[in-house]
């Protein structure tokens, strides 16, 4: 089993930081792209943030310039760290991982449990 854990989210003003933290635990041999996916109210779960294990980013141009994200392979850990936060960033967040639990299997997509961003004055 592979667990994803996230934490690090809550209730913040407008123009606020918070950082996010994700990781993973269980049978891990590697893991492929970690990203931070975020789903709004009435809205489709969309994309915020993917790293790969060599460290290529790919941010959302929605949080481009506000939001980073970054990983400790050694601690399979995936962060977002989030400034200059606006309302409309109020969502659950998501933690994605690609794991490969056993040498010669192919990696499956794993997620978070989700963890609610509220931004707010």
């Amino acid at each position: 089993q592979v667990q994803l854990v996230e934490s690090g989210g809550g209730l913040v003003q407008p123009g606020g930081s918070l950082r996010l933290s994700c990781e993973a635990s269980g049978t891990v041999f590697s893991i492929n792209t970690m990203g931070w996916y975020r789903q709004a109210p009435g809205k489709q779960r969309e994309l915020v943030a993917i790293i790969t294990s060599g460290g290529s980013t790919n941010t959302a141009d929605s949080v481009k310039g506000r939001f980073t994200i970054s990983r400790d392979n050694a601690k399979n850990t995936v962060y977002l760290q989030m400034n200059s936060l606006k309302p409309e960033d109020t969502a659950v967040y998501y933690c994605n991982a690609e794991v490969q639990r056993r040498w010669g299997t192919s990696p499956l997509p794993y997620w978070g449990q989700g963890t609610q961003v509220t931004v707010s004055s």
